[in-house]
């Protein structure tokens, strides 16, 4: 991982998996001369957010030019009031990287030792702990407090393998933390690192459930035996709505001559595959450059801009990523909506021409019809989070702070809802293989993979565990395409 230029959403993921920084020759530079000044600012008469002001509420107390630097440890402990469980392991790695990409741009004021102290924590492989609530997404203060904290050896810190004392694994990995410099506090605590990290996670498992459910679509639209005129580019031209085209080119790429015996129209979960899944592609894709627009700025308050000045800013509020990730969220549920119709109609025979339920020996056989019940129930959980969280909460530090747009809500409510989006593919997937089977269609790879792991029915079984199976196989099959 590159620090100094533009890191993606893929360049993000990838720094992820390992440990290795590369700091660019200027960012050193770059720290040294802000550091100068953040000096004079500390010397001087001139009132400046967070260095010797208080903050919020507090915004009128005048920090002595003497106490500044006992005042650094005080900002962080007092705002360290998040509550809950931890949030994920990798969680605190990512918040590590995104504040080390946001300081290396020379505008957060951080001193150079702490900047290469939080370098070394990353190379070591170590991820602060971080408490799961406590954020309304005014810059992640009470958790990015928390983070902070472990980072100077006290909280929780993820060794690899387990949650240790933070003191115990800084020792372990031959680590010291530094003794805070002005201004050092608030560029641990005052940006939207745990918001861009939650985001990040979120955007990366809405990438991956829609490509699930995109390749789960192209076997229920063989197995269902769809009319792929559809797809044709010259009806998908007619109108520019965003992504469609492509994602019709997509599936007609997919499904190629495989249906034979194509009806006039068909139900509308078919008919409409590429504008509903192209606008969630586009969806996906928007907020991906919104959040890469997030992670390669500067989110600090106050920033040090050019050679002599310190001003607060606006950068910490994030309302563009957080609208971003509830419109993704939006998308998804119109997806998973698309899955449950697809497999309902199935399963009807006088749509389909094939066996009640798609089960071969019929009468008594429930056949496939019980996972409508699982896909309903599914789907309930990820409309349940499709609901919209960037509402303003209530306004705090006495009504000075009386905006903020939930990023980080929005984005763990994102990640919780491609959990059940991840299961719903694989029903689908699973459903269709069936009708396949029945229609007598050649396997493709994807079908033989999934049959690699879930045998086509025959008479009535336990299903649940091939739908966990078909979800490992739909994982798998995207991350291998993914990488082509």
């Amino acid at each position: 991982m590159d620090l100094g230029g533009f890191v993606s959403l893929r360049d993000f993921a990838e720094g992820l998996r390992g440990d290795v920084l590369h700091v660019a020759g200027d960012v050193h530079a770059g720290l040294h001369a802000t550091r100068k000044v953040v000096d004079a600012a500390t010397a001087g008469e001139a009132p400046v957010y967070g260095l010797n002001t208080g903050l919020g509420a507090n915004l009128s107390h005048r920090i002595a030019p003497g106490d500044i630097a006992a005042f650094q440890h005080q900002l962080i402990a007092g705002r360290a009031v998040a509550v809950g469980p931890m949030l994920p392991p990798p969680t605190g790695r990512a918040v590590l990287l995104a504040r080390l990409i946001g300081a290396a741009r020379g505008h957060s004021g951080m001193s150079p030792v702490l900047f290469d102290h939080l370098c070394d924590v990353f190379r070591a492989g170590l991820s602060p702990g971080i408490a799961g609530t406590g954020s309304i997404g005014a810059a992640d203060l009470a958790q990015n407090a928390h983070w902070a904290l472990a980072l100077l050896g006290q909280g929780q810190m993820w060794n690899g393998t387990a949650w240790q004392d933070s003191d115990a694994a800084l020792a372990q990995a031959g680590l010291v933390a530094p003794v805070l410099q002005p201004k050092d506090a608030m560029a641990l605590i005052n940006h939207s690192a745990v918001s861009v990290a939650g985001a990040a996670a979120a955007l990366g498992a809405a990438r991956v459930g829609l490509s699930m459910c995109q390749h789960a679509a192209v076997l229920s639209f063989e197995g269902y035996g769809a009319n792929p005129q559809i797809f044709n580019p010259e009806i998908n031209a007619l109108r520019a709505a965003p992504g469609q085209a492509e994602m019709a080119a997509w599936f007609l790429d997919q499904i190629g001559d495989s249906v034979s015996a194509p009806r006039v129209q068909d139900a509308l979960s078919f008919r409409t595959l590429a504008p509903v899944m192209g606008a969630a592609q586009d969806a996906i894709s928007r907020a991906i450059a919104i959040w890469e627009d997030e992670l390669n700025g500067a989110s600090d308050s106050p920033a040090v801009l050019g050679s002599d000045a310190m001003c607060s800013t606006p950068n910490f509020h994030a309302p563009a990523l957080a609208l971003a990730l509830e419109q993704v969220s939006l998308a998804m549920a119109m997806v998973g909506n698309g899955v449950v119709m697809r497999v309902q109609r199935l399963m009807n025979p006088a749509l389909t021409g094939l066996p009640r339920y798609l089960s071969p020996v019929g009468g008594a056989s429930a056949g496939f019809v019980p996972l409508q019940k699982t896909a309903a129930a599914l789907l309930a959980e990820v409309r349940r989070h499709a609901m919209p969280v960037s509402f303003d909460p209530a306004p705090v530090s006495d009504g000075v702070e009386d905006m903020a747009p939930m990023t980080g809500l929005a984005a763990s409510k994102l990640s919780d809802q491609m959990q059940p989006l991840h299961v719903l593919a694989a029903v689908e997937a699973v459903v269709a293989a069936q009708a396949r089977d029945l229609r007598g269609l050649a396997p493709t790879p994807l079908h033989q993979a999934l049959r690699s792991r879930v045998l086509p029915l025959q008479e009535d079984r336990a299903l649940g565990q091939d739908v966990d199976a078909a979800s490992a196989v739909l994982r798998i099959w995207v991350a291998e395409k993914s990488e082509n």
